[in-house]
């Protein structure tokens, strides 16, 4: 039976002991308490596609530039505002996200001043798009998104909108008469088509292809990239017209109360990892056209590019969409961009 000493000895072991667990079990807790929460990154699409590249590249600049101090977790796909690209600007000011890129197109839908850019045949080229990413222009659209509550950082040119169908290619207005197509669900696409006599339709991916097969669907927009994708060509889609008719950037930006929560070394961290990632996008962009142009054609679909007099055509004809949605955007900036582009 051990005497008073050796148990006096033994309770001190034990003691010492646990004092020692508790202390290895207690900093790493303390370290993860004080360690900064991951900044979260949004993105409509995902890295297949050149926005998501581009939103991928700016949180891991953003990693680099911080020297590791600031975290990043990516979500694309729209996955911070119920997969809705169209909702990520609110997810983005109220706060789900902390940053996000997205498009001019889709944000406009809460910063009208954003449908400038897309006014029908504004700016019908890449070289006539890069004209509206001006300081002239950006610095006003800027301003109108700091009014609606979120910080830009960056533009860039992102491509425009093309027009695939399963019947004859439409050459004039007239020719869009009654056709049905699937478009993103904006005020503006809506009435874009409906002003050169179509029948838009907003339903998903799989209602759109159980119409393609059922005969009840004729036509999809969207970009080149986004066509490939679908392989709407193995569901009777056979025509592709390149006609510029709505342009889109992408915006780089920050949510406000984020912002004014960061030193101001972590905002220029955030800032100028945006302007690089923005500076490569336009070539991802082209890139990505060409594939998907290629990829088209290998699939045996036709390419139409509309010519200049069938874009003079088509924009007479959406004069009232463009007129209507230029005095939303305001007059003095469409101004500015009309001239910008000439």
């Amino acid at each position: 039976m051990p005497d008073d000493r050796s148990l006096a000895q033994f309770l001190t072991r034990v003691l010492l002991l646990a004092a020692l667990l508790l202390v290895a079990t207690g900093v790493p807790a303390q370290e993860q308490k004080d360690q900064p929460a991951p900044w979260k990154l949004s993105a409509a699409v995902g890295p297949a596609f050149a926005l998501g590249k581009a939103g991928a590249r700016w949180a891991k600049l953003i990693a680099e530039q911080s020297g590791g101090s600031v975290a990043v977790q990516f979500h694309p796909g729209a996955a911070l505002a119920s997969r809705d690209p169209a909702r990520e600007f609110v997810a983005l000011r109220d706060g789900a996200t902390d940053l996000a890129v997205g498009s001019t197109l889709f944000w406009s839908g809460q910063v009208v001043e954003l449908n400038a850019i897309g006014l029908p045949w504004l700016a019908p080229e890449d070289k006539d798009l890069a004209k509206l990413t001006s300081e002239a222009i950006t610095e006003r659209l800027a301003a109108a998104m700091e009014r609606a509550g979120v910080v830009p950082l960056a533009f860039a040119v992102l491509g425009h909108r093309e027009l695939a169908t399963t019947g004859k290619v439409p050459r004039s207005p007239e020719d869009m008469a009654g056709i049905k197509v699937r478009l993103a669900a904006t005020p503006f696409l809506t009435d874009f088509f409906v002003s050169l006599g179509a029948a838009p339709r907003a339903m998903t991916l799989a209602d759109a292809q159980a119409a393609l097969r059922a005969g009840t669907l004729d036509a999809q927009e969207g970009s080149l990239a986004a066509i490939a994708a679908a392989q709407l060509d193995t569901l009777g889609v056979r025509q592709l017209m390149l006609w510029g008719a709505v342009a889109e950037c992408a915006v780089f930006a920050a949510n406000k109360a984020a912002w004014d929560g960061w030193t101001v070394e972590q905002r220029a961290v955030a800032r100028d990892a945006a302007l690089e990632a923005a500076r490569g996008l336009p070539a991802l962009a082209r890139a990505e056209n060409d594939a998907a142009l290629i990829e088209l054609r290998k699939r045996g679909m036709t390419v139409t590019r509309l010519t200049a007099t069938g874009r003079a055509a088509f924009a007479a004809a959406a004069r009232g969409t463009y007129d209507k949605w230029a005095a939303v955007a305001g007059p003095e900036l469409v101004r500015a961009a009309e001239a910008a582009v000439r």
